[in-house]
């Protein structure tokens, strides 16, 4: 099996547990993939076999430790080349996810090594995703989802996801942004800096705060 192929597994398996606890089905990694759900059933099997997932038939998937530390460095690579992308490049946080995708499979470990070092060793992406450590050690801190935010809370933008089309855009012309505080004043109405702010109807669980 390619090896780009295996990554894309593993990361993709990593990156749905990271802000939420349900472990992802077979068909949630078939349309996150983007693929046929009798391709991701043998490929999740080869996995297995492998050593990397956890699977029974029909039932959620997750990483073993092997499958985790090789996700780590995979999302690691990916999370310092966008953060790279943006601060030397002056890519947008909405550009640098499909040029990510292909850097991240083309770099060497050097390269990688002078990246992360020439940045400061961040420990954040631009969309406020955490950047695992050398050995798969990440740090995050108490958060709660938009949608589960009680009216009232006030909060750092802690990460936005970059899975859902439009999104950065509209929030960069609404100035919002990771690191930002903005405070709940309805389903879908923020106040940031004394400015009243209607974000698009996927905000709600795509955007996460400090708890």
């Amino acid at each position: 099996m390619p090896s780009a192929a295996i990554d894309d597994y593993l990361k993709t398996i990593y990156h749905h547990t990271e802000w939420q606890t349900e472990r992802i089905s077979p068909s949630q990694l078939a349309t996150e993939l983007g693929l046929a759900p009798s391709s991701v059933t043998e490929m999740v099997r080869k996995l297995a076999a492998q050593g990397l997932v956890t699977h029974r038939p029909y039932g959620p998937i997750s990483l073993t430790p092997a499958g985790e530390r090789r996700a780590a460095a995979v999302i690691r690579r990916h999370r310092l080349i966008e953060t790279w992308l943006v601060r030397e490049f002056g890519y947008t946080w909405a550009e640098v996810h499909e040029e990510a995708e292909v850097l991240e499979h083309a770099i060497s470990d050097r390269l990688l090594a002078g990246i992360d070092q020439r940045l400061g060793y961040p420990r954040f992406d631009p969309h406020g995703d955490a950047i695992p450590d050398a050995d798969g050690t990440v740090t995050r801190e108490a958060f709660v989802r938009l949608a589960d935010a009680p009216l009232g809370h006030c909060g750092r933008v802690l990460r936005v996801s970059d899975r859902v089309p439009g999104l950065l855009e509209a929030l960069d012309a609404a100035s919002v942004d990771v690191g930002g505080i903005v405070c709940v004043r309805g389903d879908l109405t923020i106040d940031v800096d004394g400015r009243e702010v209607t974000l698009p109807p996927t905000a709600s669980e795509a955007i996460w705060l400090s708890a």
